[in-house]
Formats: C-alpha cells, sequence, structure tokens
C-alpha cells in the first residue's frame, strides 16, 4: 500500500513529529482554549494557526532541501549528499519559533 513512498527513518521521525504535535494540540486546547494574539507574524493569531503556519513552512523547507540536496553537493563541492536529517531539525526550528514567537 505504501509502497510508492520511501519510507525512510527520517521521514518517519517527521510525521510522527506532525501527528504528535496535532495530538498534543487537541489536548492543549481542551485543557485551556486559546486566545488571538499578534507576534512577528502579520497578523492575529491562534495557537491552530500558528501550527498551520508552521507546518507549512517545515514542509516547504523540508521539500525545498529535498529539491536542492544534488545543488548543494556541487556547490560546497560535497563528496556525498547532506544529511535529510538538517532539514528535520531546521524545520522543526522553525516551526517551534512559529509556535512560540509568530
Amino acid at each position: 500500500m505504501f509502497d510508492w513512498m520511501v519510507w525512510t527513518t527520517p521521514v518517519a521521525v517527521f510525521f510522527s513529529c506532525i501527528a504528535l504535535t496535532l495530538v498534543g494540540m487537541v489536548v492543549w486546547e481542551l485543557k485551556s482554549p486559546t486566545v488571538k494574539r499578534r507576534g512577528f507574524l502579520p497578523i492575529a493569531t491562534t495557537r491552530g494557526d500558528r501550527l498551520f503556519i508552521g507546518l507549512l513552512s517545515a514542509a516547504y523547507i523540508n521539500l525545498a532541501f529535498v529539491g536542492l540536496a544534488g545543488k548543494f553537493t556541487e556547490w560546497f563541492g560535497l563528496s556525498a549528499e547532506p544529511s535529510i536529517w538538517i532539514s528535520f531539525v531546521l524545520s522543526m526550528g522553525v516551526l517551534g519559533l512559529i509556535m512560540a514567537r509568530g
């Protein structure tokens, strides 16, 4: 069924983190309803809004990294493509920043 997708460890960890985040957000929302606030994003957002924006940002960072990994090898003279863990850590950092300060 899932043979079409390359389920590497980083991909599995990435999607597991997204699933755990969604479950955590549901529990957090039930315990403490959210209010809109303004951060560095140009609009007033709720936790759910910031999560959605953060997940989109994380997905685009990972897609851009996968698309540019071959170019990074050329540009920086690397012997092999850089690890996908780099984009995972970067995307989770951006997601955390948007959730905390966005």
